[in-house]
């Protein structure tokens, strides 16, 4: 049951994030909307689109949330692997997802001086981080290396 529906939540979530399911969901909603006057905008009819969306949305969390749970894993093992066959990296690092929430943010400020310290290192070099985000060159012609 679970890899059935690992391959239904994988399917349901790469579909629903298409811009065909955004146009159908849209037209949908201009289908109802058209509809109100033919039904005097009664209740029934504002109950057809706030059950069907509450139904949806409700089953789709589920869906989306399954799909998100395992692409998280699957970069976390994928990140692991590369701290693990890097020579000199942390391998503390491996797990990050289960320090606290000030561990981490003690982690960012830690990472944070680190890349400080090396900016300005760059910068002391002639690094030029505007060229970086704004080269001279044409769109279409590499770089110069240096």
């Amino acid at each position: 049951m679970r890899e059935k529906f690992r391959i239904l939540a994988a399917k349901v979530s790469h579909s629903v994030g298409t811009p065909t399911a955004f146009l159908l969901a849209l037209l949908t909603i201009v289908i109802w909307a058209l509809m109100g006057p033919a039904f005097h905008y009664s209740d029934t009819w504002q109950l057809v689109i706030n059950t069907s969306t509450t139904i949806i949305t409700f089953l789709m969390v589920f869906l989306i949330q399954n799909a998100q749970n395992r692409d998280a894993s699957a970069i976390h093992l994928k990140l692991n692997e590369l701290l693990r066959g890097v020579k000199g990296a942390r391998t503390e690092l491996v797990n990050l997802e289960e320090l606290s929430d000030q561990e981490l943010e003690s982690l960012h400020a830690e990472f944070h001086e680190i890349h400080e310290r090396l900016s300005s290192h760059a910068l002391g070099r002639g690094f030029d981080p505007e060229r970086v985000k704004h080269p001279k060159h044409k769109k279409n012609e590499k770089a110069p290396l240096r």
